[in-house]
C-alpha cells in the first residue's frame, strides 16, 4: 500500500456504496485523478453497476448481497463511502459494522444528525468515521447524470469531531482535493441548519417559483417560452429528483420549516414595503441583498498564486484538526492541503497552506482565542510545490 502522505491520501482500495449521480460521479473522479486505485462499487440496481464496470469507473460492481462486497471489505478495502439516500445509510454502516470494517467510513448525505447518531451506537471503530458532504449535484439524476469533473471546483463538507484521529481528516482532505474540491470542516451539530439554508431551502424556493409561474402558464401559454437567463438559472435546481428531495425535506424538516419561515418573513417585508409605497426600504434591502452577493467572489476565490502556511503545534490536545479546521473554513480560508509533523510521541505541528482568500486577520484572532499558538510562513505556489 502507498503511504499516508501520497495524493489519494493513501486509500488504494474504496468501496462505493451507491452508484447514482454522487456515488457514480465520485467512483469516475477517484478513477480518472487515480487509476491505480482499486474501487468496488455497490448498488441494488443492477444496469447502475453495469454503466459503471463499463465506462471504467469501478474495477468491479455488485450488488449488496454478493458475497464479493463482504469479502472486499473485509479483506482489502481501507476507505468505505456510503453515497446512498439518507433512509439507507444505516443499512450500510451495520453491514460494515457486522463485518468489523476498521478502515475509515465517509459518505456523501446532505443530513448528518441522525447518521451521525446512528454511527456512534452500531460502529465498533466510531472515531473511523468522518461525515462528509459533497455541494454539487445535477439535474439529470442517477448514474447517467453521473460525470468525473463533477466536484471540480465545488466544496466538500467534513465534519470531524473531538474523536476523529488527526490523520484520518488529512487523508481525506488529501483526497477529497485530489478530485479537485475544495474542503469545508464544519461541527457535526451545525451541518444541517447550514445546508437547510444555502441548500434546501433554496431548492424549496426554486420549486415555489415553479409552481408559480405554471399557475399562470394556461392564460398565458407563452409566459415559459419567455423565461429568460434569470428565470432558468433560478429555477435549474427544481429539475431533482423528486424522490431524493422529499426525502431530504423530511429528513432536515426542524431546519428546513425554520429556513422557509425566514424566507417566508423576508417576502412579507417585500410585501409590506412594496405595498406601503416604501421606496426606500425596497432599495434598502435590494442594496443588501445585492452587496452581500458581489462579496462573495471577493471573499472566497483566490485572486493570485499567494500562499500562506499556518503551523500549529499540538500538545496532547484531542479534537486539535476538527477545532483548527473549523475555524479556518468560518473566517473564508481555503486550505489547500494539511500534514501532521510528528516531533515527540506526544507532539506534532499541524502544517496547513492556505490560499490567498479568507480573512487572515480573524484566524489570528480566533485561533488566539481558542488557546493555539502558531506561525505563519509566506509561501509561492512555486515554493509550495517543493514542501516536502
Amino acid at each position: 500500500m502507498e503511504s499516508e502522505c501520497a495524493p489519494h491520501g493513501g486509500f488504494d482500495n474504496v468501496a462505493v456504496m451507491g452508484l447514482g449521480l454522487i456515488g457514480a460521479s465520485f467512483a469516475a473522479s477517484l478513477k480518472a485523478a487515480f487509476p491505480a486505485v482499486y474501487i468496488l462499487g455497490v448498488d441494488t440496481d443492477e444496469e447502475s453497476c453495469t454503466v459503471c464496470v463499463q465506462k471504467g469507473w469501478a474495477d468491479k460492481a455488485c450488488t449488496p448481497d454478493d458475497p464479493a462486497f463482504k469479502e472486499f471489505v473485509t479483506a482489502q478495502a481501507n476507505l468505505a463511502v456510503i453515497a446512498t439516500p439518507v433512509p439507507s445509510v444505516p443499512d450500510y454502516l451495520k453491514l460494515l459494522a457486522e463485518w468489523r470494517f476498521e478502515g475509515i467510513v465517509t459518505d456523501t448525505a446532505s443530513t448528518k444528525a441522525h447518521i451521525s447518531q446512528v454511527a456512534d451506537e452500531v460502529l465498533p471503530f466510531p472515531e473511523n468515521y468522518v461525515p462528509g458532504h459533497p455541494m454539487a449535484g445535477s439535474e439529470v439524476n442517477g448514474v447517467h447524470g453521473a460525470r468525473p469533473d463533477l466536484f471540480k471546483g465545488a466544496h466538500w463538507i467534513l465534519c470531524p469531531n473531538e474523536n476523529t484521529p488527526a490523520e484520518h481528516f488529512t487523508r481525506l482532505h488529501e483526497l477529497i482535493t485530489g478530485l479537485g474540491a475544495r474542503v469545508v470542516s464544519l461541527p457535526r451539530e451545525q451541518h444541517d441548519q447550514a445546508v437547510a439554508i444555502v441548500s434546501h431551502v433554496p431548492h424549496f424556493v426554486a420549486s415555489s417559483l415553479m409552481h408559480l409561474a405554471t399557475r399562470h402558464t394556461d392564460e398565458q401559454s407563452a409566459l415559459l417560452r419567455l423565461a429568460a437567463g434569470g428565470f432558468k438559472d433560478s429555477t435549474r435546481i427544481a429539475a431533482g429528483s423528486p424522490k431524493l428531495w422529499c426525502g431530504i425535506a423530511f429528513d432536515n424538516a426542524e431546519a428546513l420549516a425554520g429556513g422557509l419561515t425566514e424566507m417566508r418573513d423576508i417576502l412579507d417585508s417585500f410585501i409590506g414595503a412594496i405595498e406601503s409605497g416604501n421606496k426606500e426600504r425596497v432599495t434598502a434591502m435590494l442594496t443588501e441583498s445585492a452587496n452581500a452577493r458581489r462579496a462573495i467572489p471577493a471573499a472566497w476565490v483566490p485572486n493570485t498564486e499567494d500562499l500562506l502556511e499556518v503551523r500549529v503545534p499540538m500538545q496532547n490536545r484531542s479534537g486539535v484538526v476538527a477545532e483548527v479546521t473549523t475555524i479556518a473554513s468560518s473566517v473564508g480560508c481555503n486550505i489547500q492541503s494539511i500534514e501532521i509533523d510528528h516531533v515527540t510521541e506526544d507532539s506534532a505541528v499541524l502544517s496547513m497552506i492556505f490560499t490567498d482568500e479568507g480573512d487572515i486577520g480573524k484566524l489570528s484572532m480566533q485561533l488566539i482565542k481558542a488557546g493555539y499558538t502558531f506561525s505563519f510562513n509566506p509561501l509561492s505556489a512555486k515554493e509550495h510545490t517543493h514542501v516536502d
